[in-house]
C-alpha cells in the first residue's frame, strides 16, 4: 500500500503541482508566525531561558502529528489510501520545485539577467541583486539541489518509515528550522531546538538523496566530492546533498555568497566549470530522475514481497 500511495501522490504532484489557494503549509507558517510572537517577546534572552520557549513552541505544533496518527489508525482500504496520497502530495513539491527553477533557467537562457536574478530572489535568501549570471545559475541550482532533498526525497522516506505521523513531523518541524532555524540575535536560541530536530530527522535522508544523485550522474566524481567536501560545509546535511549533487553535474557550486548584510564566503563543492542555465537543468533531472530510481527499486521490493508471500 506504501508504494502505491507514493505514486499517486507523485503523480498528483506532476499532474496538479501545488495548491495555489489554500495550501496547509501556507497556514501552518501563519500559525508558525503568530506563535513565535508570543513565545519569543525577548529574544536576547541567551541560554536555556530561550531555549525552553523554543521547545515549548515545538511541542504546541505536535497536537497536528496526533491527528495524523489517528487518522492513520481510523481510515482503512480506499479511502485510507486516498488520504495518504493526498497528504504526501501536499507533502512533496517536485513540481513546484522544476518550476522556480525553470523561471531561472528560462531567463538566462533568454539573456535577461534581470529577471533571472529576480525569479532566483524567490527561491533563495542571498542578495540576489549582486549576483552573476554565474551566481544565479549556482544559487538556483543549489536550491534544487538541497530542496530536492528536504522537500521530496525527505518526506517520501519518512512516510515509508512512519506513515502519515511520519510525513506530517518531518514537514512541521522542517518548516520551523526554515523559518526559525537562523543564526541571528532573534533566533540563535529559540530557533536552536527545532534546528537540531530538523537535523536529526534529515540526516539520513539526506544521505539517501546524495547516494542518489550519485547513481543518476557522474558516479565516481560525485562520490569523491562527497567524501572530500562534505566535511566543510557548515550543515551536516546540505554538506552530502550539496557535494554529491555537484560532483554529479560535474561543476563547482559554493563559493562566496552575498546576502544583505556581508558576503558568507562558503567552501568550494564539486568540480568543473561554473554554473550555467544548464546546471539547473540537470540538478532538475537528478531530482526528477531519482525520484523515479525510488518508485521503481519500491515496486521492486514490493513485487518481491508478494511473489515470497503468494510462495
Amino acid at each position: 500500500m506504501s508504494v502505491a500511495v507514493c505514486c499517486m501522490a507523485v503523480l498528483l504532484d506532476v499532474l496538479i503541482g501545488e495548491p495555489r489557494r489554500w495550501h496547509p503549509l501556507v497556514g501552518f507558517g501563519c500559525v508558525v508566525v503568530w506563535i513565535e510572537r508570543r513565545f519569543n517577546r525577548r529574544p536576547q534572552q541567551p541560554g536555556r531561558s530561550g531555549m525552553i520557549g523554543g521547545i515549548a513552541a515545538v511541542l504546541l505544533m505536535m497536537p497536528v502529528v496526533a491527528v495524523a496518527m489517528a487518522l492513520q489508525e481510523l481510515l482503512s482500504g480506499w479511502a485510507a489510501l486516498l488520504v495518504q496520497a493526498v497528504v504526501l502530495w501536499l507533502a512533496i513539491a517536485l513540481r513546484g520545485l522544476a518550476e522556480h527553477g525553470r523561471a531561472v533557467s528560462d531567463a538566462l537562457l533568454q539573456g535577461n539577467g534581470e529577471q533571472a536574478r529576480a525569479a532566483v530572489g524567490r527561491i533563495v535568501s542571498r542578495d540576489s541583486e549582486s549576483l552573476s549570471d554565474s551566481g544565479v545559475a549556482a544559487a538556483a541550482a543549489e536550491s534544487m539541489l538541497e530542496n530536492g532533498a528536504d522537500a521530496v526525497f525527505a518526506s517520501l522516506f519518512w512516510f515509508l518509515v512512519a506513515g502519515l505521523p511520519g510525513v506530517v513531523l518531518h514537514r512541521l518541524v522542517n518548516t520551523l528550522d526554515a523559518m526559525w532555524g537562523y543564526r541571528n540575535e532573534r533566533y540563535l536560541y529559540f530557533g536552536r531546538f527545532a534546528a537540531r530536530l530538523d537535523d536529526l530527522m534529515n540526516w539520513l535522508p539526506a544521505r539517501l538523496t546524495a547516494l542518489t544523485y550519485a547513481l543518476m550522474g557522474n558516479t565516481r566524481l560525485a562520490m569523491t566530492c562527497w567524501i572530500r567536501q562534505a566535511k566543510t560545509w557548515d550543515s551536516p546535511n546540505a554538506g552530502p546533498v550539496m557535494a554529491a549533487g555537484a560532483g554529479a553535474l560535474g561543476v563547482s557550486l559554493g563559493g562566496p555568497a552575498p546576502y544583505a548584510s556581508c558576503v558568507k564566503q562558503r567552501p568550494r563543492l564539486g568540480s568543473g566549470p561554473e554554473a550555467t542555465a544548464r546546471t539547473v537543468e540537470g540538478a532538475i533531472g537528478l531530482v526528477q530522475r531519482g525520484v523515479g530510481l525510488w518508485l521503481i527499486v519500491l515496486a521492486l521490493f514490493a513485487f518481491g514481497f508478494w511473489a515470497g508471500g503468494a510462495v
